[in-house]
């Protein structure tokens, strides 16, 4: 009889539930971990709403923490009970795109090699984290050891918000002086505002109106904080910077309105970076794109993966310049993942990120 385990299983739209699945068996290139921590990301939500499509019964999830359980014939330079995290992005490490440095958007075997989002395959297209294992394809280019002295909760954003919201700050090109607008302060603005403090950024405005993220934002870095709840951000960043504008903003919510707003806010020659998943068409308003003579550049960026990515990640959290486990607010056993999306999907309690331990 094949070994079981317990996992969050998507049923249909507003149903996450957590029920038993099959152990995945492993292939040779293929490792298999024993979740230690997890957590629950706004896509999910987005999965869980049926604002983003998936198959029946898949095993939601993409940020894993764990312990090597059983490693394929062909994996080498790992050992089983070895502590690991993967990203969210798992590519494959062989396609055109990822040869060409482009490893979210692969195509694997695909004739050009290249798939938009191809990258993201735990709990899209593959199970995903929160269960007792995960399935690890393409082990080699994905498993990243974890320091010694790093705890799981330290390094539990480095698989997906930290290495999208600094990606954030590295598609913006942010320079040492500049002055940065980010827009939204959840978790992925939250990381955006620490990563575009690690490039040298100097004065940086974070637009927020929740009270705890408020104070999360001056934590991780951010200079000065507009409520928008209080004052237009637009007059307000203009205000603060003499009407100059700012050198790069970041978009971190996916809406229009800040989209638009991020635009407003750019100096000439200003970058627009891009994070926010967008549900409908977005327009460019003439107001702030100067009849398309500004010299503006608008970037997007999608988490990069891969292991040397998080190793990068890792040891930013461990030379101590950076700091996101205060961002964990909650903890729930997997037991309680449906407790906790009711939680974390209604935004109840100043929730930020919830640590899932099975």
């Amino acid at each position: 009889m094949a070994e079981m385990m317990r996992a969050a299983l998507f049923v249909e739209p507003g149903r996450i539930v957590l029920d038993d699945k099959v152990i995945p068996d492993v292939g040779p290139g293929d490792a298999l971990l024993r979740i230690t921590t997890t957590t629950i990301c706004g896509t999910d939500v987005h999965i869980l709403k049926g604002e983003y499509p998936v198959a029946q019964g898949l095993t939601v999830g993409h940020e894993p923490v764990g312990v090597i359980e059983k490693l394929g014939r062909n994996v080498e330079g790992y050992s089983e009970g070895q502590r690991v995290i993967a990203g969210a992005i798992c590519p494959s490490g062989y396609s055109n795109a990822c040869l060409d440095g482009l490893c979210a958007q692969d195509g694997q075997s695909g004739a050009h090699g290249l798939k938009p989002l191809g990258g993201w395959r735990f709990g899209n297209t593959i199970d995903g984290s929160q269960a007792e294992y995960l399935l690890v394809p393409d082990a080699m280019a994905n498993l990243a050891p974890v320091p010694d002295g790093l705890s799981d909760e330290e390094v539990l954003m480095c698989p997906d918000i930290m290495s999208t919201g600094f990606a954030g700050a590295e598609s913006g090109n942010i320079k040492i002086g500049d002055t940065v607008a980010v827009f939204a302060q959840g978790p992925i603005g939250l990381c955006a505002t620490a990563g575009a403090k690690l490039r040298g950024a100097t004065t940086i405005i974070a637009v927020e109106a929740v009270p705890e993220r408020i104070a999360m934002a001056k934590q991780v870095g951010a200079d000065v904080v507009v409520d928008f709840n209080k004052t237009d951000p637009v007059e307000e960043i203009l205000r603060l910077t003499k009407g100059r504008g700012v050198d790069v903003s970041i978009e971190a919510l996916g809406l229009q309105s800040t989209f638009q707003q991020c635009l407003q806010v750019l100096k000439p020659g200003g970058t627009l970076s891009s994070l926010g998943v967008y549900s409908e068409d977005l327009t460019i308003p003439l107001s702030g794109f100067h009849a398309g003579l500004g010299d503006h550049k608008i970037v997007t960026s999608l988490c990069p993966g891969g292991k040397e990515r998080m190793r990068r990640l890792m040891n930013a959290i461990a030379s101590g310049r950076v700091d996101l486990k205060p961002m964990i607010t909650h903890r729930y056993s997997l037991d309680q993942i449906e407790e906790a999306y009711l939680l974390f999907a209604n935004q109840q309690d100043g929730v930020l990120k919830i640590a899932i331990t099975p």
